[in-house]
């Protein structure tokens, strides 16, 4: 299955590009199931009432009714704890979504389509907007992480030895249903993080062309990249016609073309048509004539390129488009590098031979950080 997923600025229109999208690609004989993660129905009047292509499955997100499973499952869980306490039961059903929870319920919506036992050619997500999104796809990789420091898999290899180390250490260990439910999620997390990885996963950005949009486009697509992501392309929505273009419209005419070449540099741009309304409806959709959703490549990577021959280093090529140096930093801990670039920040394992080197610096160019690791003779296999 292939996996769009569609994000860009507020207001730029990108929920009504995921409908035209899918409904695109429905008609031509995929099988396309559209993931809507607004917690409003914001598809519902964009696609309209009826005309709904027979492939087109459309679902939408209910942070409501996760929020209450996962409160029920948490409850019974812990049910003997609590009755100790003397903690009175919540009712579900008495209760809203805390914060996070419409986050969770969207990485949940997500896993259940890739195990989805219905057979569908493409998913295609509508994403809130880009901050909110990108702040989302780095959730399963964060919150692995956490999980791993705070309860290491290795710990639960000595189950049996708990309650013996409980009571030698004076202090409760961690009950076996705390291992059980990090257990759970770290395999939910996992699901998340290999459709994100998946060589059939692919983010489009919508903006409209123009000054605003152009820089909320630039922060995207270096948090895009950042996030190890492939950016398909950039969708140009709301493009003016050039032949009319007469009296005061010609200055925001003029405006979007410039901004349309300069994204035309860096990225694949789609031009999709100002309708003069807001589309509604299968006709309005199938008259934006929204690209179709790409075929499956590779993945995006970030090589190591040997120099040791000639510079005595190994240098590690991220990409960072868009990036300026001022805002770009790195800090090495242990085994992991944390890389901000802009407002965003990724904390990444280092591959298995950076590990035994130690920074020796790092230069940002042409939109690539290169980060040059030294061998450490204590830890770098000796030759003869």
């Amino acid at each position: 299955m292939r996996t769009l997923l569609i994000t860009g600025p507020g207001g730029s229109g990108r929920t009504t590009i995921a409908a035209a999208t899918a409904s695109a690609a429905a008609r031509e004989g995929a099988r396309t199931l559209l993931l809507g993660t607004d917690p409003g129905d914001t598809l519902g009047p964009v696609l309209g009432d009826a005309d709904v292509p027979e492939l087109l499955t459309v679902r939408r997100v209910d942070p409501h009714a996760g929020f209450r499973a996962d409160l029920a499952a948490l409850q019974e869980r812990a049910g003997g704890a609590l009755d100790l306490l003397g903690a009175s039961p919540l009712v579900p059903e008495e209760t809203g979504p805390l914060p996070g929870a419409e986050e969770l319920a969207v990485l949940r919506a997500l896993r259940d389509a890739a195990a989805s036992e219905d057979a569908y050619d493409l998913l295609v997500v509508d994403l809130p907007a880009a901050p909110r999104a990108l702040a989302l796809l780095a959730l399963p990789e964060e919150l692995r992480r956490v999980l791993r420091r705070l309860l290491p898999p290795e710990r639960q290899a000595a189950r049996a030895l708990r309650p013996v180390l409980g009571r030698l250490a004076g202090v409760p260990m961690p009950a076996e249903w705390i291992y059980g439910t990090a257990a759970r999620l770290d395999l939910q997390l996992a699901a998340v993080e290999a459709l994100l990885a998946d060589r059939g996963t692919v983010v489009r950005l919508v903006a409209e062309p123009g000054p605003a949009g152009d820089e909320a486009l630039r922060s995207a697509a270096l948090g895009v990249a950042l996030r190890g992501l492939r950016l398909d392309a950039v969708v140009a929505n709301r493009v003016l016609p050039e032949g009319e273009a007469a009296g005061w419209l010609a200055g925001p005419v003029a405006q979007q073309r410039k901004t349309l070449d300069e994204w035309r540099e860096e990225h694949t741009v789609h031009p999709v048509a100002h309708l003069g309304r807001d589309p509604r409806g299968a006709d309005d959709l199938a008259a934006l004539a929204a690209p179709a959703a790409p075929e499956a490549t590779g993945p995006v990577r970030w090589p190591v390129a040997d120099r040791i021959a000639e510079d005595g280093v190994l240098v590690w090529h991220l990409p960072l488009p868009g990036a300026r140096r001022d805002t770009v930093d790195l800090v090495r801990r242990g085994d992991e590098l944390t890389v901000t670039a802009g407002p965003f920040r990724r904390v990444v394992p280092l591959p298995s031979a950076l590990r035994r080197c130690t920074v020796d610096g790092a230069a940002l160019r042409e939109g690539e950080l290169r980060v040059r690791f030294r061998p450490d003779p204590e830890l770098w296999p000796r030759t003869r």
